[in-house]
């Protein structure tokens, strides 16, 4: 379904996209104030923005953006997970990056959306029009620094992932995604997360490290064998000896 957020779209069930937000104390109770996008922003100026977007909850497997679409919307991630995907020539679906409560989706001043966005949890996103977030960006410099901070980091961890896939073997590249996944899925300043669920399947995950099913399989169960990890559920994860996956992750 593709899900175009205009003042006329109804969400899936016929339920009417939630009118931008006239509740001023929703900013003080957001999870993510302090590490989203706006966490620059003055009060009052974080009012005015609030005033331009709306929440929406998406369902697990709800796609909120389609790859080539018209960039119509923009999102902060308040809570849930997300991928990014683009599709190959043959139609396949190349899982490009996982996004977390805090991060920002779509594409401000852009015509068109590089990649699908679809929730791979239950989400919760304060939402906006592009043209108005675009808009208001222009009159706030201290937010389009924001998004450029932003960007710079997106290009890091870009380049973390290309030695990732290019370098690293099987062993390294499962660790260095456990160990990744518990840094983001802490709370803010909260140390890593030692005990947490996947947010992707296994098949997901070795779309993401350009592995196989069975490989992805194998390296978790023999993580778990030698007592790095536990996996006591079929997507949670423990992670027992911290040091010892780091080793993992950098070994040559």
């Amino acid at each position: 379904m593709n899900m175009h957020f205009d003042l006329a779209q109804t969400l899936p069930g016929g339920m009417p996209v939630p009118a931008p937000c006239s509740d001023a104390s929703f900013c003080q109770r957001c999870e993510v104030r302090d590490r989203a996008i706006c966490a620059t922003l003055e009060e009052d100026e974080r009012g005015a923005l609030n005033r331009l977007g709306r929440r929406v909850t998406i369902a697990a497997g709800q796609t909120v953006m389609w790859e080539g679409d018209d960039a119509t919307i923009v999102a902060n991630v308040i809570d849930g997970t997300l991928k990014l995907s683009a599709s190959t020539g043959d139609g396949r679906e190349q899982i490009v990056g996982v996004v977390y409560p805090s991060d920002f989706i779509g594409r401000p001043f852009g015509r068109s959306t590089p990649h699908s966005v679809t929730a791979l949890t239950d989400a919760r996103l304060c939402l906006f029009t592009r043209g108005a977030f675009d808009g208001f960006a222009r009159e706030h410099p201290e937010l389009e620094h924001r998004l450029l901070q932003r960007t710079l980091d997106d290009l890091d961890r870009a380049r973390s992932w290309m030695l990732l896939l290019g370098r690293k073997n099987a062993r390294e590249k499962i660790a260095t995604f456990l160990l990744d996944m518990s840094r983001r899925l802490a709370r803010e300043g909260q140390p890593p997360l030692d005990r947490f669920d996947l947010p992707l399947s296994r098949q997901q995950i070795a779309d993401v490290l350009g592995l196989t099913i069975e490989t992805v399989s194998r390296q978790l169960t023999d993580l778990k064998r030698i007592g790095i990890i536990a996996l006591p559920g079929r997507r949670l994860v423990e992670i027992r000896d911290r040091a010892a996956l780091l080793d993992c992750s950098e070994a040559s």
